[in-house]
């Protein structure tokens, strides 16, 4: 057994480094926030030693739609997570981390970079940078969340950029408008999917990497087997149990095979039963980002003692639940329509770019 290293952001890349070269020991990447990185310090059990032989780097889930878990990952998954994306992607190249290396998104650039053979360039989140990085006339790649490339696509001169880069997106769902918006623009975005527990995406653009194997159960959910998958929970066994059986993941997730492409259609507990009707929340979501905007408006279920769960809204936009609801009528059955309506400044987010539905959910329940 050994101790767990403390990494801030700035030294990650030379951590990641020294594990993959068997040089040091275990490392966990931390959050520059003070506040964050206290909160972090408490998930990943710091005053225990690491026990899992093989654990290079133990990273937090994002905790958007749950409680965070410290996931430990090894020097063998990463790697072959590296690799499988390089030849995917079309071979070696530069990267540049435009995301917090806390999270897997992040630190999975580091890994990536050094397996291609140079250091990740590191920019800011907001992109404010990117006009300003070298990458000579190797391939150039970036991994972003729908967020920042939303934004992105909206400053000339940052979308001028962008074509110079094969762009993965993951950590939400895309909106397949941004999408051709992207195409429009000249833009190469390569979609993902996976999460901390497989190294960060293992699905391009609905297509599994070589060596990962999706599968599908009866009630739709998504299992992915592979080498690159987690080593298990750090310090609970229980939990590990629920979610690994050898080396396959068994997610949160419900897809469909379109074709031969997996499509990621919500989270298990995305469906509620509102008035004895089921209710798809992830696809409901999706409607209402046609209809009003991406991250304008985020529509929950909660509970109720009379409706079961009751549908709301939150959004930053001055829109009123009337003219929301005539906004989705007819595009939604009426048990989708949300009951309530909040309005707020800003939607919370989480460091890795999501929005943070448990702070929301804890809000409306207050």
């Amino acid at each position: 057994m050994t101790d767990l290293r403390l990494v801030p952001s700035g030294e990650v890349s030379d951590a990641v480094r020294s594990v993959l070269d068997g040089t040091a020991g275990p490392f966990a990447p931390l959050p520059d926030s003070p506040g964050e990185a206290a909160r972090l310090r408490q998930v990943l059990k710091i005053d225990q030693p690491v026990e899992e032989p093989d654990a290079a780097v133990v990273v937090a889930t994002s905790g958007s739609t749950g409680t965070p878990r410290a996931v430990v990952l090894s020097r063998s998954a990463l790697v072959s997570a590296a690799t499988a994306s390089q030849e995917r992607l079309g071979g070696p190249g530069r990267w540049v981390c435009a995301l917090a290396p806390h999270y897997v998104a992040g630190l999975m650039v580091h890994v990536r970079a050094l397996v291609a053979g140079h250091p990740a360039i590191t920019v800011d989140q907001q992109l404010t940078m990117l006009d300003q990085v070298e990458v000579g006339d190797d391939l150039a790649y970036i991994s972003l969340v729908p967020t920042q490339l939303y934004n992105a696509l909206r400053r000339p001169e940052t979308r001028t950029v962008l074509r110079r880069y094969t762009v993965l997106l993951g950590g939400a769902a895309a909106d397949r408008a941004e999408l051709e918006r992207a195409a429009d623009a000249g833009i190469r975005v390569v979609t993902t999917y996976g999460m901390s527990e497989t190294c960060g995406g293992v699905v391009y653009d609905g297509r599994p990497l070589d060596g990962v194997h999706v599968g599908l159960d009866d009630d739709s959910r998504i299992s992915l087997t592979g080498p690159t998958s987690f080593s298990g929970y750090r310090l609970d066994p229980e939990s590990t149990a629920m979610v690994l059986e050898g080396r396959t993941v068994l997610t949160s997730d419900r897809g469909a095979w379109v074709g031969e492409r997996l499509e990621v259609r919500g989270r298990i507990d995305d469906v509620v039963i509102s008035g004895g009707v089921n209710v798809d929340i992830a696809q409901l979501q999706r409607i209402v980002d046609r209809a009003v905007g991406v991250q304008k408006v985020v529509v929950m279920g909660v509970p109720d003692p009379v409706w079961g769960a009751r549908i709301v809204a939150v959004t930053t936009q001055a829109l009123t639940l009337d003219s929301l609801r005539d906004r989705l009528d007819g595009r939604v059955e009426k048990s989708a329509l949300p009951r309530e309506l909040r309005r707020v400044d800003a939607l919370p987010m989480t460091s890795s770019g999501k929005v943070d539905r448990m702070a929301l959910a804890s809000g409306w329940s207050a």
